[in-house]
């Protein structure tokens, strides 16, 4: 299998507005990838590994650039590599040879869905072949790797500006969780989810004013159930060092046909909201900082 050299374009975008103080919000977008390397080689047709995109959420957050806030979005598709996956969840059934490495057991490998990804939710199996261990490597060095260095570098900077930083991890889910999705198959999901991993790797607060926000504009929250928040808050968060790390899902049917992938008539109600989140947030945070 021939390895392609991926140009800088697949790897991320950072998008950060220009303000006239530094702000102490990060966003990031891990799963919004939509350019697919010529070296995925997949047995499945384009439009239905589109289903392993969080379609349109980097968009859907638009609004907090024009509070200067930054976002990373990954450009390179879920299903190519998850950056929210730690890099020992790989997965021993999709390698043509062993892993060099002892691998711990992992929820997301046994569901097929481990740093890169064996079948998408429904069990469709992405591959007709095994993986060497030089593709998953490269995925790894091309495409994981720095995106995380880019968003620590993003919290790193907020937090030595600010003295504080808080991060909110920009995901998507479907309206009712498919069969090889979660160890809840069928699960009807409420609007929003915040994981926070138990009170780990956020102050309550944090989480607690985003709940009442979304619970005030009408949407049904869930804390820290069925989704608790994985690699990428856990790396981020630690908030006895003043970084706080939220992750924030939201029910896809608020915003999209969830066939077609095309937005619907909530999009915009959606994306104001969450734009007012942003502005809210900034107000709090500011007072967090000034009482501080």
């Amino acid at each position: 299998m021939q390895i392609v050299t991926l140009p800088l374009s697949y790897r991320y975008i950072h998008r950060p507005e220009v303000a006239s103080k530094p702000v102490p919000l990060v966003l990031d977008s891990p799963h919004s990838g939509t350019e697919y390397p010529p070296d995925f080689n997949s047995v499945i047709p384009h439009g239905t590994l589109r289903t392993a995109e969080d379609t349109w959420v980097a968009d859907l957050w638009a609004g907090a650039f024009d509070h200067g806030v930054p976002m990373l979005a990954a450009r390179f598709p879920r299903s190519y590599i998850d950056a929210n996956r730690s890099l020992d969840e790989v997965d021993p059934l999709l390698l043509a040879e062993p892993w060099p490495e002892p691998l711990p057991e992992s929820p997301k490998v046994r569901l097929g869905k481990g740093l890169i990804w064996r079948m998408l939710d429904d069990g469709t199996p992405i591959y007709d072949r095994k993986l060497s261990l030089e593709e998953v490597r490269h995925r790894i060095e091309a495409c994981w790797k720095p995106y995380h260095e880019r968003l620590q570098a993003a919290i790193e900077d907020t937090h030595a500006a600010c003295g504080r930083v808080w991060h909110i991890n920009c995901h998507s889910m479907p309206s009712v969780a498919a069969e090889f999705a979660t160890d809840k198959p069928g699960l009807v999901h409420p609007d929003f989810v915040l994981g926070d991993r138990d009170g780990e790797t956020a102050a309550p607060e944090f989480r607690e004013i985003v709940a009442a926000f979304l619970r005030g504009r009408g949407y049904s929250v869930s804390i820290n159930d069925p989704y608790k928040g994985v690699e990428i808050v856990r790396r981020c968060g630690d908030p006895a060092r003043g970084r706080h790390s939220l992750q924030v899902e939201i029910n896809r049917k608020l915003y999209m046909d969830e066939v077609t992938l095309r937005p619907n008539e909530g999009f915009d109600r959606l994306r104001t909201d969450l734009a007012d989140l942003t502005s809210e947030l900034l107000r709090w945070m500011r007072a967090e900082l000034a009482a501080s």
